[in-house]
């Protein structure tokens, strides 16, 4: 396993933490209490001036936890910025604390206080802006760096130096000491002259905790100034020996942000699935059920659409398995949620895909049939699916009471939903729900998040319903399911 970690990982990880009952207060209190004890490792039995330059964010926070553990130092806290700015509740909570026992703060509001300032510290801790680093950096904390790296003073930087980003050095601390939160964060072991020694402060995250997918796994808030068809175009091609599954995978789509969403379906149901709804638009194909005469009119509509989804009631003909084959294959570029018949048409492994990989959406029969391996064990069937995925160039999404999703690097697990999405038609619902986001987001990042919508949705429906829920309710629900 890759021993780094990419800022946006590490967000997705701070926010399921809370999800499994693991508080960010805990979290903040673990890297705090981490870096006094490592100050007081080097530094023991020393006349020692502590200085801590906070900032108003969460590493703000961490820095004040320090700065209480090391509160017999006598330390200085310089927060860059209000009191009345701090941004989480955490970060005020400990902030508090060091004013309630009386704790030598002060408040940098402008960049001209810093310049009459004289560090004249031992220790500088540098607990500014950690992984949140976003365009240039602003004042005071522009001129903070530069403060401390003009300093003498021995400077630790908490989880990254301030203005650390690994695409651009422009303005960044100096550390001679990096302690980083549960995983080295991306790039930093490769510039030692901004990092320093590095040292990986164990915060109290287990390995479980970061494959359990929550809040963190939702999708971003659509961009205010978008247009029509920029949050995604979903082709749903199914139908044939069933009308009712790519109506729901297609308004599963719509409920999940799809800007648009288009059905393909023989023409013996086109009719009957766009009654479904006015919200559908519906392409007849040819005949009774899929076949190979329809893939050059699906190629053209799949090049239209920014993910395809395939499967829900095709049917199990031989001719149409050899059209989704044919299909499959002849797009090599596009993306692909595979569901339902369309698993029965695949051969394993695919071929290398020239696009993201594609997502399949097996239980645990058609994951058999696919070659698959199905432990009881929760670590064991984990690692069966990457292996899996690995081995077959897919992103799989193991339906099941507990959802497995792999990409072949990394694993995830969900575990919302409920004994009554048995009923038909929820299959159909996470396979639009997933078409929808995979749009936007990365194959893995869309498994994951359509398992938690979805399941989610489930848990909302039945809260309502019971074991009497439909798979419509589940799709009523989405919405809901998205606000996290």
């Amino acid at each position: 396993m890759n021993t780094e970690i990419t800022a946006s990982e590490m967000r997705r990880v701070d926010a399921n933490c809370g999800g499994i009952g693991l508080l960010p207060l805990q979290l903040m209190e673990n890297a705090g209490a981490s870096v006094a004890c490592a100050i007081r490792a080097r530094f023991e039995g020393t006349q020692t001036r502590i200085v801590v330059l906070a900032g108003t964010g969460n590493n703000g926070g961490d820095g004040f936890v320090a700065a209480r553990h090391l509160l017999d130092y006598n330390p200085v806290i310089l927060l860059l910025g209000r009191a009345q700015d701090i941004a989480t509740e955490e970060s005020r909570r400990n902030w508090a604390i060091l004013e309630n026992l009386s704790a030598n703060l002060r408040e940098i509001r402008d960049s001209s206080e810093l310049s009459e300032l004289e560090l004249g510290a031992d220790i500088v801790i540098d607990a500014m802006l950690g992984t949140g680093v976003r365009g240039n950096i602003r004042e005071p904390v522009a001129s903070a760096i530069d403060l401390i790296n003009e300093s003498s003073a021995f400077v630790l930087s908490m989880d990254v130096p301030s203005g650390f980003n690994p695409d651009n050095f422009e303005k960044v601390v100096h550390a001679d000491l990096t302690i980083t939160n549960h995983r080295i964060k991306e790039g930093l072991s490769g510039h030692p002259a901004v990092a320093g020694e590095i040292e990986v402060a164990d915060i109290g995250i287990p390995t479980r905790a970061t494959l359990i997918v929550g809040t963190g796994d939702l999708p971003p808030a659509r961009n205010a100034g978008s247009h029509k068809g920029d949050n995604g175009r979903v082709l749903v091609i199914g139908g044939g020996a069933f009308t009712g599954a790519p109506a729901l995978a297609a308004l599963a789509a719509a409920r999940a942000g799809a800007d648009w969403v288009t059905v393909a379906a023989p023409k013996s149901v086109a009719g009957t699935i766009a009654g479904f709804s006015p919200d559908l638009i519906v392409h007849s194909l040819s005949g009774s059920y899929l076949t190979s005469d329809d893939i050059d009119t699906v190629n053209t509509l799949i090049r239209k659409h920014d993910v395809t989804v395939i499967g829900m009631g095709l049917g199990r003909e031989s001719e149409t398995a050899e059209a989704v084959s044919g299909i499959v294959r002849s797009n090599p570029d596009a993306r692909f949620v595979i569901d339902a018949d369309a698993l029965h048409a695949l051969r394993m492994p695919m071929p290398v895909h020239e696009g993201a990989l594609p997502i399949i959406t097996p239980h645990a029969g058609e994951f058999r049939m696919l070659g698959g391996i199905v432990s009881a064990d929760l670590d064991e069937r984990c690692e069966l699916v990457m292996d899996f995925s690995a081995r077959n160039h897919v992103v799989t999404l193991l339906k099941g009471n507990i959802d497995i999703i792999s990409d072949g690097r990394a694993v995830r697990i969900n575990r919302t939903g409920n004994p009554g999405m048995t009923v038909g038609g929820t299959g159909d619902v996470l396979a639009g729900v997933t078409g929808a986001i995979f749009a936007k987001a990365g194959a893995l990042a869309a498994a994951s998040a359509g398992a938690l919508i979805a399941g989610t949705a489930g848990d909302l429906a039945f809260l309502k319903y019971g074991y009497g829920l439909l798979a419509t309710d589940v799709i009523e629900c989405i919405p809901d399911a998205m606000r996290g």
